[in-house]
Parts: C-alpha cells; structure tokens; sequence
C-alpha cells in the first residue's frame, strides 16, 4: 500500500472526500495521511503555503503533486530533489476562459459606462465587432491556448506571444513588439520568472495602442505597479483589470483600489477546484507506479 502525505493543511477539508475518492477510482491501493514518518511516504501533495518546507528526509518520495499551478515559490528551494508536478486542472482551466472572455467581452463592449452611468447619459454608441478587436495574449501555455481558443470562438483575433517559439506564436524580443503593437486588449498568463518580472514596464507599455485594456489573471509580478498607473493617468493604457497582485491581500492603501483605471478581483480568475483537480493527482500517482511519464512535470531550469 503507498503512503500519500497531504502536505497542504488549509485545504485538507476540500479534499478528504474527493482524493480518496479519485484514487480508488484510479485503482491506487493508497494510504491518504496527513502526517507521516518521512521515510515512508511515497508521494507528497502539496501546496507552496504548506509547514513542509524541507525534503531531504524524503528519501522514498517519487513525486511532489503541487495543488497550485504556480511553482514559483517551491521551484527553488534547494532540498527539493524530487520530480515536481504543476497543477493544470481542467476546473482551473475552465475557470480561467470564463473570467478572460467575460472580462474581454467587457471592456470591448464598453459594459462599464452603461453599469456604473450616475448621470443617466444616453450613449448610443456602437462596439466595433469582435473581428474588429485585436486581443494579445501573452503565455500560450494550456491557460493561454484555451482563452485564446474561446476568444477566437467569438471572432477575435488573436495574437499569442511565446518565450519560446510554439507553432503560431509569436515570440522573443522583436515579436513581443508585434503582439503588443495588435493589442486594444492585452491578456498576460505568463508565469513568473527572472525573466518575466516587470515585463509589462515603462518601455512595452509604450509599445501598445494608445487606450489599451490589460486583463491580468495570471501573476502580480509581470507589471511594473508604478510605470502601469504611470500609462493609465497618461491615458496610454485605457484601463486595468487586475486579478494577480505582488501582495495578496492588496493592501488597502495600495493606488489600485482607488484609480478611476483600474478594477481589482480579489484573485478569482481561476482555483483548482478539488473535484477535478483531484483525479490529476491520482492520475500522476497512477503514472508514477506505472512507471510512465509524469504529467505537467516541472522543467526546473525554466521554473515552470
């Protein structure tokens, strides 16, 4: 019988149904405990939030199962020797597509001015059609390539940006000026890395279209927090909606909440529902004893 530890103690609740469940289901003769002596746990699921933060005692683990689909903060630390695997959840999935092409939706429509109208102004004006709308995306990971998916449902044109060359993409440093340049609404689903930091900064946001929309659902630390209020009070950039924040909480007396531009979610975008999210762990445990090829293993020189 394998030892599966839950590492991950707030969430212990929405997944002591679900996972014994997606692991019988899955045929895995499991142990599901949420302590065990190091040496004899199999597999670890996780979370970066979790009181477990070194591993070398772990010495029989084959895999640690991230509930989280960013690693960023785990993915360094040092005692962690084990293969890592990101959650790509297709709850999360979901999630993600609804909040990105509701927002899109929102902002090419011009929604906001007919809600919030105190001054009951009789605006008849028209949205051009979708087809007219140039929508970015920045990250064409699985999150990336389902919003785009949808949004191209919706007669969008869609422009992906890459880090790396994917087929359709656009990527490096002279494509990054193209994707940007077709944005009238930019999306960034970018994980956090060295590289992707401050990647939305005084420099690119310049390179959009005057008035551009940026939907930001995938992490705080792709924008320069002050080069974008900088854009939006001199109207390059139309206005913000913000779901990822450097903090978490947003602190109350961050410019955000108080900028006309900008409209916070308290990060909503997308969770991992433990319903799904469950059966991809116990589909990687099944892959594991089967001695198959991990799902969404982590690629730890580029950490993600």
């Amino acid at each position: 019988m394998l030892t599966v530890l839950f590492a991950a103690p707030s969430l212990w609740p929405e997944y002591q149904e679900p996972l014994p469940r997606a692991l019988a289901e899955a045929g895995i003769d499991a142990r599901l405990v949420t302590k065990a002596a190091p040496e004899a746990v199999d597999y670890i699921v996780y979370a970066p939030s979790s009181p477990l933060q070194d591993f070398t005692p772990y010495t029989r683990t084959k895999a640690v199962l991230n509930l989280w689909a960013g690693v960023e903060r785990i993915v360094g630390n040092p005692t962690l020797t084990q293969p890592l695997c990101r959650m790509v959840d297709p709850g999360l999935t979901e999630g993600m597509v609804e909040w990105v092409t509701g927002h899109t939706l929102r902002h090419h429509l011009g929604m906001d001015r007919h809600i919030v109208n105190p001054g009951h102004v009789w605006d008849p004006a028209c949205p051009p059609l979708a087809r007219e709308r140039g929508v970015t995306i920045l990250g064409m990971g699985a999150l990336g390539a389902a919003c785009a998916a949808a949004l191209r449902a919706l007669n969008f044109p869609v422009t992906g940006w890459s880090r790396t060359a994917k087929p359709g993409c656009l990527h490096g440093e002279e494509g990054l000026r193209e994707a940007l340049a077709r944005a009238e609404i930019l999306v960034t689903l970018l994980p956090k890395t060295p590289e992707t930091e401050n990647l939305l900064n005084g420099r690119t946001l310049a390179m959009l279209p005057r008035g551009a929309v940026i939907l930001n659902p995938g992490r705080g630390a792709l924008i320069d927090d002050a080069a974008l209020i900088a854009a939006l009070d001199a109207g390059q950039v139309g206005h913000a909606t913000l779901d990822v924040f450097r903090i978490e909480p947003l602190p109350q007396d961050h410019p955000f909440w108080s900028h006309p531009g900008v409209t916070v979610t308290p990060h909503i975008a997308a969770d991992t529902r433990a319903s799904t999210a469950a059966h991809v762990i116990a589909e990687n445990i099944r892959r594991g004893e089967a001695g198959e090829p991990f799902l969404h293993l982590v690629d730890r020189t580029r950490g993600y």
